[in-house]
Order: C-alpha cells, then sequence, then structure tokens
C-alpha cells in the first residue's frame, strides 16, 4: 500500500521472473517512485537487489492458468492505493506459454488448454479487472500486452501460440473502442517486441524438425545473430510504452517507427 504524499507510479508486470519480463522488471524498478507488482510461478531473488530507496517491488507467486483466482487479490492491492497520489497506473501482460511444437491435430488438449490459458484467458481477465478497479482513477491508464509476430503471420506447428497473440491484438482493438468513449478511458496497445532471444527461441530451434519443420528457421534467426537480447527489447517496448502517443494505434510492432 502507498502511504507517502509524493506521486508514484504502479507497474503491473506478468511473468517476470525469466526473459523479456524479468528485463522490463528490472528496467522498471531503476526509475525512481516506480512501485512495481510481479506476478510469476516463482520469485526472482535478483530483482529484490534492485529495490532501492523510492522504489517499492512485490513479488506474487501464482500459476496464471488459474487466473480467476488471482482476480480478487489484484483488485484489492489496486484498491489499497490513495488514487491521488498515482501519477500512472500500468498493466504489463507479458506472461505467455507454448504448448509444445506440432501439428494440432496431434497436440494434447491439455497441453493447449494450459497455453491458452496462460496466453489469452489471464491477460483478458487481469486486464478486465484493472480495468473496473482504476475507472475512476484520475492518474494516466495504460494496459500493455505483449504480443507476436506469429499472432499476424500465422506459422504451421505453433496453432495455439498464433492464436492466443491473434487474439491479444483483436482484444486490444475492441476495448480500445470501448475505453475511447469512457471519462479517462485508458490506453491500450498489443505490441510485439521484435524477435528475442528467450527460453521460447529456444524451444522452437530445439524443436523435433519432424513435428516442426520452422525450427530450422528459428535456429538460423540464433546462427545469424538477428536475435534480440531481452534486456534490449525490454527498452525499446518501455519507450514504446512511454511514448506520447501510446494507445493512438491498438496493435503495434516496436520495429515500427515511431
Amino acid at each position: 500500500m502507498a502511504a507517502s504524499n509524493s506521486q508514484i507510479d504502479v507497474s503491473i508486470v506478468t511473468g517476470a521472473s525469466t526473459g523479456l519480463g524479468l528485463a522490463l522488471a528490472q528496467n522498471l524498478l531503476q526509475r525512481h517512485g516506480q512501485h512495481v507488482l510481479c506476478i510469476s510461478r516463482r520469485r526472482n531473488s535478483a530483482l529484490e537487489a534492485l529495490a532501492a530507496n523510492g522504489v517499492q517491488l512485490e513479488q506474487w507467486t501464482h500459476d496464471l492458468s488459474d487466473s480467476a483466482g488471482l482476480c480478487g487479490s489484484l483488485a484489492a492491492w489496486l484498491a489499497s492505493f490513495q488514487q491521488r497520489i498515482v501519477r500512472s497506473v500500468t498493466l504489463i501482460n507479458n506472461a505467455a506459454l507454448m504448448a509444445p511444437a506440432g501439428p494440432l491435430g496431434e497436440a494434447d488438449v491439455c497441453d493447449l488448454a494450459m497455453a491458452l490459458r496462460v496466453s489469452l484467458e489471464a491477460p483478458m481477465l487481469l486486464t478486465s479487472v484493472f480495468l473496473k478497479a482504476t475507472s475512476t482513477w484520475p492518474s494516466v491508464r495504460k494496459v500493455l500486452l505483449v504480443s507476436s509476430g506469429l499472432g499476424r503471420s500465422p506459422m504451421g506447428g505453433q496453432v495455439s501460440y498464433c492464436a492466443a497473440k491473434a487474439g491479444l491484438d483483436h482484444m486490444a482493438r475492441a476495448c480500445a473502442l470501448e475505453e475511447a468513449s469512457r471519462p479517462n478511458g485508458a490506453r491500450i496497445v498489443s505490441l510485439a517486441p521484435g524477435i528475442v532471444d528467450t527460453d521460447m527461441q529456444l524451444s522452437l530451434r530445439s524443436s523435433d524438425s519432424t513435428r516442426f519443420p520452422n525450427a530450422q528457421l528459428f535456429a538460423k534467426f540464433k546462427a545469424d545473430g538477428v536475435l534480440d537480447s531481452a534486456d534490449s527489447a525490454a527498452s525499446k517496448v518501455l519507450a514504446w510504452l512511454d511514448h506520447e502517443d501510446f494507445g493512438r494505434e491498438a496493435v503495434a510492432d516496436v520495429r515500427s517507427a515511431k
């Protein structure tokens, strides 16, 4: 709970224990006046060391395949803030889960269900809670959905991931229409962060090429040095988030010039 009279920026980051989410949280924790809530399956001790004077960090451990069980806690957490001292409040839906690569007709339905719950259901439920809990706040309100090029250019062998990311894009378009008609409506963007060297990339290039023929393409990305580091990608994502016209386009890509 915020008790100070100085203004703060509140940020919520899902999937913050590794990869891009970790880099986003690390970058935010270097900004004075931040109050950061990280939601992941596990805590990351490296983040604790970054929380210093003028910065507050909370880490919640929660499996986002059960995001409905988190909604009440998030609503209560947001309600604990004194609205007048919050300069901005931001939800970054970064967490995602890939089902094992392979044709949809050969997939395990439990793997598919888990992937869709984490990658699409959780962002929608948490965004709903966030919008309702902050609807009367005078603060700048932002929602960033971390999307992917695979949501815009389909690829066989990862149908659930493509579908989830495409769902985020269209969710942002529809939600932006709603918020545009509300007083101090939230700005929402589904943003592709580029090709980032994360565990997901490793999983794709290490996949069985007989089940996922594009494994060689992802291996080539690595060999050719075209992958962005998580820290570099996080800087680009946050620069987009900080831009004064964030929300002008509901669906965007960091590789598009501002």
